[in-house]
């Protein structure tokens, strides 16, 4: 357990912007920090962080929190680990028991994957530098291949001996459950023998894939030596589990997106090594997708830190076809892709590690291209046969058609109609053929009020519009913003004492006496915690809700204060009391209302299904009348008229 000191020492020690600018690439606009969202398919940002809160919240999909709150989503992560988290961040010591490696096997199945995995990256460094074979074998291949100490150490290269049982041995007698080795893909069991072990990466130089929270999520391993000759895979990585998906993770993106977020710009290169040279050679906002087809997951986690992407490969037939493979999929996320083919003969490992860092990136201004400009000279550089040329020209227009700005996407056809010499007419006559819609322009969104309080913050939108009509919702509203204040004082008792009721006591109690309650768990919740804490001479109830340590709670009251956050400062004032009081007098009558017109509704419905009970359809009138009763007496009370 974590002490409620040291709890309150971690979130006073966490800044919220640089804690979301972990995974985010945030932007100063007025008083507050703008991304894209992590949380959700974000294409323009709609993610904000506020200092002055210390929370962030996104204005589509609704997500935010504090910053606990926020490790807790995007991490998934426990309330305490999250809280964890930050305090190695920030180097706050938690004086808390040290667990066992019995307690680490009994945490949930992917933190004890992950920890199984952190213990072998270290592991594996080890052996390559206090091994006798991981120096004479491992050590020597990166030594070949120039690779420095300082590189070794912040990639965590290493060797797995040769022995196909020895890791998995040490590990055991460390005390790590064989599930989770097994699980991980680091060892699996040798046919006919489920109880013995085989270490999947045994022989090979190692290469941990860090996911981009810093948790190693996989392992690369390389084979060596003679063995490479005709050794159709020399490479091996992790198989799929709970926590390494291949299509969701980018090698080096750990160690690149700072770099990435700085210079608004990432390389896209295909193998561990590229992404290693690189580094070396002092660019550090690369990635590797090893090879394989870019998916949308690793597309959303590169968009988060930049939309520009240059994918930078050598030149031969295969570096070409990954240039051309899954870059339909960037454009479409609205990615501004280049494309740049080494000179025959140079990968970028081999071009970084006989340049400087300013010579190649040089190299990569004056040489890169567009992506339609590259598919365009590569698909028709030197065909002349008709048939052939329509072909490739309607691949391009169907690169073209997926380009979501219409301003874009309408440059490109311009572009094409100059480099092709067809008229331009006629390309947008195939672009509608291939994408009807593409040529739709969307009507644009209006834009928010133009006043210094709101410049920064867009119009309200909130990840449940039908909220703002539902009287649930704005009771709700209400407690969270005002529910510690007091309501009524000098409040006579049974017992003949006085008392003082708040916002939130007033509406419990008024809503008991009907037996009334909302219709969301986690409406009851919030209210019956704001009674409950009524009591203390501190209470504050949007402090309270907008940092409570479940992750519903907290990210529903930031969104809340994330809505009142619009409102123009000059048009805030202190609600008067009585003002207050008819306030929640109004919406507690709504709220009955709203009520009765549900019941009656089911009434209606009822009514409807037993058309041939006519003893039930009286029972049902009958029931429908003292509704009706109630209906009109509530809106003679509140002066609205009856719908």
């Amino acid at each position: 357990m974590i002490d409620r000191q040291t709890i309150e020492r971690i979130k006073d020690a966490a800044d919220i912007v640089d804690v979301v600018s972990e995974f985010v690439s945030l932007k100063k606009v007025g008083a507050n920090y703008r991304g894209l969202c992590p949380f959700h398919n974000d294409h323009t940002p709609s993610f904000y962080v506020s200092p002055a809160r210390r929370t962030c919240h996104c204005f589509v999909c609704g997500e935010g929190g504090d910053s606990v709150g926020f490790i807790m989503r995007h991490e998934q992560l426990t309330y305490p680990d999250a809280l964890r988290w930050i305090a190695r961040r920030y180097h706050i010591e938690i004086q808390e028991k040290e667990l066992t490696e019995e307690q680490k096997r009994e945490q949930t199945e992917r933190e004890s994957m992950f920890i199984v995995n952190q213990w072998a990256a270290e592991y594996f460094s080890d052996i390559l530098h206090n091994d006798i074979d991981g120096r004479a074998i491992g050590m020597q291949y990166f030594r070949q291949r120039g690779i420095r100490d300082d590189i070794i150490q912040k990639f965590q290269l290493g060797f797995c001996l040769s022995d196909r049982s020895a890791m998995s041995k040490a590990a055991l007698n460390k005390g790590y459950n064989k599930e989770y080795l097994t699980k991980t893909g680091l060892c699996y069991a040798r046919d006919g023998h489920p109880d013995e072990l085989v270490d999947r990466f045994a022989g090979r130089v190692m290469f941990p894939w860090i996911g981009v929270s810093g948790k190693v999520v996989a392992f690369g391993g390389r084979v060596l030596d003679s063995r490479t000759k005709g050794v159709a895979q020399k490479y091996v990585n992790s198989p799929d589990s709970e926590i390494y998906h291949k299509d969701h993770e980018l090698y080096g993106i750990f160690q690149a997106k700072k770099a990435i977020a700085k210079e608004d710009l990432v390389y896209m290169v295909e193998g561990y090594t590229d992404v290693i040279s690189m580094h070396q050679c002092g660019i550090e906002n690369v990635v590797a997708n090893s090879g394989t087809a870019l998916s949308e997951h690793q597309i959303h986690i590169l968009h988060r830190f930049t939309q520009n992407i240059v994918l930078l490969y050598d030149g031969d037939a295969a570096g070409i076809k990954a240039a051309l493979r899954g870059t339909d999929m960037l454009l479409k996320e609205g990615m501004n892709v280049k494309v740049m083919l080494l000179p025959d003969g140079d990968d970028p490992d081999s071009f970084a590690r006989k340049h400087t860092a300013d010579d190649f990136r040089n190299y990569i201004k004056e040489n890169q291209s567009d992506f339609i400009a590259f598919k365009t000279r590569v698909m028709l550089d030197g065909v002349t046969d008709p048939h052939k040329r329509s072909e490739a020209i309607t691949s391009i227009i169907e690169s073209i058609s997926v380009i979501s700005d219409p301003i874009v996407r309408a440059t490109y056809v311009q572009d094409c109609s100059v480099r092709l010499g067809i008229n331009e007419q006629t390309l947008m006559a195939k672009l509608r053929e291939v994408s009807p819609n593409a040529t739709e322009t969307p009507r644009p969104a209006a834009p928010p009020p133009a006043t210094a309080e709101t410049k920064s913050i867009p119009e309200v939108v909130t990840h449940k519009p039908d909220n703002k009509k539902d009287v649930s919702y704005l009771i709700m509203r209400l407690i969270i913003k005002q529910g510690d204040q007091v309501l009524y004082d000098d409040v006579e008792t049974e017992d003949g004492k006085t008392t003082s009721l708040t916002v939130a006591q007033f509406i419990k109690y008024d809503l008991e006496q009907d037996g009334l309650q909302f219709s969301k768990d986690l409406y009851n919740n919030i209210l019956n915690e704001a009674v409950e804490h009524s009591g203390e001479s501190d209470f504050n109830t949007e402090k309270y809700f907008t940092m409570h340590a479940d992750y519903t709670i907290s990210s529903f009251a930031i969104s809340i204060s994330a809505d009142e956050a619009i409102v123009s400062e000059s048009l805030k004032r202190e609600m008067k009391l009585e003002d207050l009081r008819n306030q929640v007098t109004h919406l507690l009558y709504d709220f009955r209302g709203e009520y009765i017109n549900n019941k009656m509704m089911a009434l209606r419905n009822e009514m409807l299904a037993n058309k041939d009970n006519p003893e039930r359809i009286r029972e049902v009138m009958n029931e429908m009348k003292e509704l009706q009763k109630i209906r009109m007496a509530i809106a003679k009370k509140t002066g609205r008229s009856v719908h």
